[in-house]
């Protein structure tokens, strides 16, 4: 006997399975021994990383390791010069801050179990020892038969032993957006979580109706447990930008200690001092590090942060943002996700022909009777809040009330004027509802429910005012007009009705539903949101494919997936069991082709996700269910629903929309491609100067010349001339081009070749400029020399952060639409010339005044890296259109 096939079983094989009585329940010794060996119905508690773990977790980073060691090496020498540890605090600050943001950005990050425990039911109802108990749900064991009502949440996974009417919601563990019909019978052969009709699971409500059933697993081992596990078990994954600044700072830590040991080797041969040898290695090797690299790419993050806000996007850790703009397929739940979770009435069939609602202008009779009746038999509630009409109830029903008050029909009114007397209720087995209503005298017999049902009740049809009998050919024109509703992945219910002159003395389905006068057909589904149709194109015009993962029915989910163009003719739409027989490798080969997933458990959303994974593809997962968390979590980026999203999906997301609003992925893709372009446009504005620095030193202590440039210089640039301008990048408007292009391929590195190639000529153009301030200052003395060259290279960035705005268009375009880089380079020169100008500061940086000829030196060599880079990319652009040509 499989154990977790329960839905196979008949009432008795399960009762004797966990030998029970269905009649008694359990006795308290049973349930003892039971609580002893299975524990307690709650989840496993994974032990949370305290603040200081969090804390050491964030110096995990080489560049930060490399940076470590840089100001302890700062520290040593300025001790030993007795220079002091300015330049060690400094780097020490920078990396503390640093570590301090992101604690602050990951406080939360481990709320997703938490969340599953708010789910469970605290109390539920037993049946032990004959009696009926209330007791907490953390005291279930299996075996305890629990009584389930309307509004109950579910406590445990239960195999049902009795269903009256029983309807249970269960779209936050399956994605079903309408509520399950639920019976007691077994059920043959594998079907699919959402399919197991005779089965409760814990963390789901009961919506109508009322039940008894076995408690088949508890805690961890319920299926809702079991996600609990997955997002235990899932890996913290680092984003595309931590992966490539942590090879970049491996590559220039490495560079570093190599650059280092030559001039070390090489000042030793030239019979330098060793102490003074020493320094100037360490000099350079902290030119090889963008100390502020790491503050500016944090803060560059929090203020993407900040925008997105105000883009109903919250970010809950900063590496997101940029992650959102590498993404390369969004894979996206269905219900109130891409749709409206809101049932919709959209098709009625009357008179022998079917019509669009958005088409109806004015009611005809056949479509006002056939409205009227819906909502007569109909449990649905409406109310006035605020001075709109809320309608509650089952989803289908709401969708009957809601286009009654769209077109003029408010259930209220039409109650009042007829108010219900009888009915009888809906019953999965009949799969039909009927009321009687007074008419003034007359009694109104008004059903609703499934066709075959509802047909196999009907003598006869009205058509255009008139009733006559039902013959064959209309059953057939009311069969074939219900297969084109359901091929539109349409929910169909029929209407039928009859007047009697008075109540019966029995209200039983054999009197009141019979020789009814078939009326109509309604056809329903839950509409896909209009924005996401746009959003959908622009994400493939951005290179981002768009897969729909849902465990609602497939015909539902392919008719979606084609409204929305997320599924082309030629893709392939898969169910949850058609996953589950592929092995890993097959679905890895054939996933390019798939853009629907129907009918999917927590554990196929996981693996699909895991394939696109494998393929080096960034994958964002969007959802707001129970069943959506461990996918959600494994993504490269997990984006949660903030309005329908339950505290679980919440809690292993990355991203929470406000709006639930799938078209609001796509500004927060956007958000994140401008903040990578402008990270990568700081990072080529900061190692493009370091290398100008690496080479004026490089250069100058091989050819055994007096060093241009002190440490302190290297400080000030790296962390003031430097950071600034970078930090003032971080707001540059984005590039028009910037959703028609591919994503970034997670696999290239920053310092690819290209990258890699800009930055050496651009730090050769700075450091050329810099050693021709040196030579030129040489005339005079040494510290003027050395003064001209640290103007020269500070400076050189204000002109040089122009350039790096755009690889190929002209500085001068756009030049002014970022006002704060306008701001922050008018500190730097204030700064500037506020250390070079101001005599009481010479002493701490080693500078000297200038005369009127060396600042015009200074002035000519700072201004030249603009009109060199303007001919660079003007020769680009011709060269480009020639190929092109």
């Amino acid at each position: 006997m499989n154990k977790d096939n329960f839905y196979n079983l008949t009432i008795e094989e399960v009762e004797k399975y966990f030998n029970t009585s269905i009649e008694s329940g359990l006795k308290n010794k049973d349930v003892s021994e039971r609580l002893q060996k299975e524990g307690y119905n709650e989840f496993e508690k994974k032990k949370k990383q305290t603040l200081f773990e969090k804390f050491l977790n964030q110096f995990k980073s080489f560049m930060i390791l490399v940076l470590l060691a840089a100001a302890i090496i700062s520290g040593i020498v300025g001790y030993l010069e007795g220079e002091g540890f300015t330049d060690a605090i400094i780097i020490l600050a920078i990396v503390l801050l640093n570590a301090i943001i992101g604690v602050i950005q990951e406080a939360k990050a481990e709320e997703s179990l938490a969340a599953l425990e708010k789910l469970s039911s605290p109390h539920c109802k037993v049946i032990r020892n004959g009696q009926i108990y209330t007791i907490e749900s953390r005291e279930l064991v299996v075996g305890d038969i629990v009584i389930l009502e309307t509004g109950d949440s579910v406590p445990a996974d239960l195999r049902l032993i009795e269903s009256v009417n029983l309807k249970i919601q269960e779209a936050a563990l399956t994605g079903e957006s309408v509520p399950e019909e639920k019976v007691a019978k077994p059920i043959e052969g594998d079907v699919a979580l959402a399919d197991r009709d005779n089965m409760a699971y814990a963390s789901t409500s009961v919506s109508y109706g009322r039940g008894k059933g076995i408690v088949t697993a508890t805690g961890m081992k319920s299926e809702v447990g079991k996600i609990a596990s997955m997002i235990q078990s899932v890996p913290d994954t680092k984003t595309p930008l931590q992966i490539k600044l942590d090879k970049l700072g491996k590559t220039l830590g490495i560079a570093a200690i190599i650059i280092c040991s030559i001039i070390f080797i090489v000042g030793t041969i030239y019979s330098h001092n060793v102490m003074q040898m020493f320094m100037t290695a360490v000099s350079l090797a902290a030119a090889a590090i963008p100390e502020g690299l790491p503050a500016v790419s944090t803060i560059v993050l929090a203020i993407g942060v900040q925008r997105l806000v105000k883009k109903n996007a919250i970010i809950r850790t900063l590496p997101a943002v940029e992650t959102l703009g590498s993404t390369q397929v969004i894979c996206s739940d269905k219900t109130g996700t891409l749709t409206q979770n809101r049932m919709t009435v959209i098709r009625l069939y009357v008179d022998g022909e079917t019509e669009s609602v958005s088409d109806i202008e004015t009611l005809s009779d056949s479509q006002t009777l056939l409205l009227c009746r819906s909502i007569l038999a109909n449990d649905g509630k409406i109310s006035l809040e605020n001075d709109v009409w809320k309608t509650t109830g089952d989803p289908t029903e709401t969708a009957m009330i809601d286009l009654g008050l769209k077109l003029g029909l408010n259930k209220n009114e039409v109650e009042k004027v007829t108010p219900r007397i009888a009915e009888i209720p809906f019953d999965s087995e009949r799969k039909l509802m009927t009321t009687v209503n007074n008419d003034h005298g007359k009694f109104l017999v008004s059903t609703k429910g499934g066709l075959d049902e509802l047909l196999s009740c009907c003598s006869s049809i009205i058509e255009n005012g008139l009733v006559r009998e039902l013959n064959e050919y209309d059953r057939q024109r009311i069969t074939r007009a219900n297969i084109a509703m359901a091929e539109k992945a349409l929910r169909v219910l029929a209407v039928g009705m009859k007047e009697i002159s008075s109540l019966p003395d029995s209200i039983e389905p054999a009197i009141l539903e019979k020789d009814l006068v078939f009326i109509g057909l309604m056809g329903m589904i839950d509409p896909p949101r209009e924005e996401v149709k746009i959003a959908v194109q622009e994400c493939r015009a951005a290179g981002i494919k768009p897969v729909m993962i849902t465990g609602d029915h497939k015909i539902t989910a392919i008719a979606i997936a084609e409204s929305l163009g997320i599924k082309n003719k030629e893709d392939m739409a898969l169910s949850g069991l058609e996953v589950e027989k592929m092995s890993n490798e097959e679905l890895r080969r054939n996933i390019d082709s798939i853009s629907v997933y129907a009918r999917v458990s927590p554990e196929h959303k996981v693996r699909i996700v895991k394939a696109f994974q494998e393929r080096g593809e960034v994958v964002a997962m969007t959802g707001d269910g129970v069943n959506d968390a461990p996918a959600l979590k494994l993504a490269d980026i997990g984006v949660a629903m903030g309005i329908t999203g339950t505290d679980v999906s919440k809690g292993a997301a990355d991203v929470i929309l406000t709006d639930d609003n799938f078209a609001t992925i796509v500004s927060a893709v956007e958000e994140g491609r401008r903040i990578y372009d402008n990270i990568l446009k700081a990072i080529q504005f900061m190692l493009s100067t370091n290398i100008g620095e690496i080479l004026v030193l490089f250069i100058a202590v091989m050819a055994n010349w007096s060093v241009p440039l002190l440490p302190i210089h290297i400080l000030w640039i790296n962390l003031v001339t430097d950071s600034l301008p970078a930090l003032a990048l971080s707001v540059d408007p984005a590039a028009p081009d910037v959703m028609k292009r591919k994503p970034i391929d997670s696999k290239q590195g920053i310092m690819n070749k290209a990258f890699a190639t800009r930055i050496l000529l651009q730090g050769g153009m700075i450091g050329g400029l810099s050693l021709a301030a040196y030579h030129i200052g040489l005339q005079a003395n040494i510290e003027v020399a050395q003064t001209m060259t640290f103007a020269v290279l500070a400076l050189c960035q204000i002109t040089h952060v122009l350039n790096v705005r755009s690889t190929q268009y002209s500085a001068f375009k756009g030049m002014f639409n970022n006002k704060y880089l306008w701001g922050a380079l008018a500190v730097v020169l204030g700064l500037m010339f506020t250390v070079l100008e101001i005599p009481a500061l010479h002493d701490i940086f080693h500078v000297t005044s200038l005369s009127h000829m060396q600042w015009m030196w200074v002035a000519v060599l700072s201004i030249a890296p603009l009109p060199i880079m303007e001919l660079v990319k003007l020769a680009e652009r011709l060269f480009r259109k020639k190929i092109k040509q």
